[in-house]
């Protein structure tokens, strides 16, 4: 064997070792991945949170291979200013964990949930941060989650045991889905003397989306729900400074990129 080949099949054998190494190495128990995304709306259980303005959302999941992850997600609003004039609160943080599993077709998730809004309050204002537990099961593609608060409930107080139902189906077709929605917002308990039903609705969402380059998705979508009854609750989801029933019918788009 001539010494430049000799010596070039070392080179070689030394530049392929780490892989082989690499290769060899178990995987770590746990991923982090996060996401980013360009909505032309936040709609919220079929409530729009930014006043059909556009909202920038992202955040970033660990999940550990026994099945326990947490999580935090974060989003522009004007939901809480529109309301209360003078208060100043315009980013929503949700931070959860919980427990999920799967096995077969089926899944069940369980954790908590808390929704915090940061920002400068009125006095004696009651603020929105929330706390719910949530239980969730799946089968294929359909899941069906139940969420109850653990006390006052966005800025309702004494609501306790509070609940939001969400029915969910979505079907897969090749690079593209369609997603189906159904969901109940009922509230519970008297919030200074006034019954909290008056804020309970029901909303549905239908949406269609492509997986498009790596890990990047772009969706439409049409949500509405039936608070639009022309009393109490219509009025309830209508702030004064604006006049614009937030719980209206609405089209939306967005783009988003998960890493």
């Amino acid at each position: 064997m001539r010494p430049y080949t000799r010596t070039m099949l070392a080179l070689s054998c030394l530049a392929t070792a780490p892989a082989l190494y690499a290769a060899d190495a178990p995987a770590p128990p746990y991923t982090v991945t996060a996401n980013v995304g360009l909505f032309s709306q936040y709609i919220f259980r079929g409530l729009t949170q930014t006043n059909e303005k556009p909202a920038l959302q992202g955040g970033f999941d660990y999940s550990h291979s026994s099945g326990f992850y947490l999580g935090y997600w974060g989003s522009n609003i004007s939901w809480i200013s529109d309301f209360a004039p003078g208060t100043s609160a315009s980013l929503e943080s949700d931070f959860y964990g919980g427990y999920k599993k799967s096995w077969d077709d089926w899944s069940l998730d369980v954790g908590l949930l808390r929704y915090q809004y940061f920002g400068s309050y009125l006095s004696g204002a009651i603020k929105p941060d929330t706390t719910e537990i949530y239980v969730a099961g799946g089968w294929k593609t359909v899941s069906l989650k139940y969420s109850h608060s653990l006390g006052d409930t966005f800025g309702l107080c004494g609501a306790s045991g509070t609940y939001y139902l969400d029915l969910t189906g979505t079907y897969p077709i090749g690079d593209f889905y369609v997603l189906g929605h159904a969901g109940k917002q009922k509230y519970k308990g008297n919030c200074n003397g006034a019954n909290n039903d008056v804020a309970s609705y029901n909303d549905y969402k239908v949406e269609g989306g492509w997986s498009f380059a790596k890990d990047w998705t772009l969706a439409v979508g049409y949500t509405t729900t039936d608070a639009d009854d022309g009393g109490k609750t219509q009025a309830f989801y209508t702030p004064a400074s604006t006049n614009k029933f937030i719980g209206d019918s609405f089209g939306y788009v967005y783009v988003k990129k998960t890493f």
